[in-house]
């Protein structure tokens, strides 16, 4: 995938959000505090991540493993199909993380080949490595993204910031795929 492509892609992916947050806080923040316990868009993140999961291992040349490659790609197709069933809690967040993870991973493999082109790929690197640390995070603890919601939904003035804030980050990241990453 080119850069340009899949930096337009995510910069558009954020914006739209954060113009519905903008447009109406009350019900940008109804529908954030709702996300960390919604059952429905859980097991569609984490279906999400345990396809993409498993397609990233299938198509990684794994010469030390590639006797037990299909029963690897099986067991962790089952991991991510057995947490929607036996982990339901906080499941969106932990979706979330796994999709962040492997988001990060196509960013940094996308960006890496153009990294001495120009100094803005290390932006979308470095936005890549805080999507990463934010899997890792999630992971580990999805109460604190519940959080972390109720905080920056709180007020309307902070959903409003906030929406503000990231949506001139998701501009600068379409500005840069139109412009700097044009070519890449």
């Amino acid at each position: 995938m080119k850069l340009s492509f899949l930096s337009l892609l995510l910069g558009c992916g954020l914006a739209v959000p954060q113009i519905y947050g903008l447009a109406r806080p009350k019900a940008f923040a109804a529908t954030a505090k709702k996300f960390p316990r919604n059952f429905a868009i859980g097991v569609v993140l984490m279906l999400l991540g345990t396809a993409w999961f498993v397609w990233n291992v299938s198509n990684e040349p794994i010469a030390d493993f590639s006797a037990f490659k299909k029963p690897m790609m099986f067991g962790f197709a089952a991991v991510g199909i057995l947490s929607c069933v036996f982990i339901p809690d906080f499941l969106a967040v932990r979706g979330l993380a796994v999709v962040l993870l492997l988001l990060g991973k196509l960013m940094v493999d996308t960006g890496r080949p153009h990294l001495g082109e120009s100094p803005f790929v290390l932006v979308f690197q470095g936005w890549a490595y805080v999507f990463i640390v934010a899997g890792i995070y999630f992971t580990i603890a999805p109460w604190r993204l519940r959080d972390a919601l109720n905080f920056a939904t709180a007020t309307e003035t902070r959903v409003r910031i906030g929406s503000a804030l990231r949506l001139a980050f998701a501009i600068f990241i379409v500005i840069l795929s139109l412009t700097t990453f044009h070519e890449m």
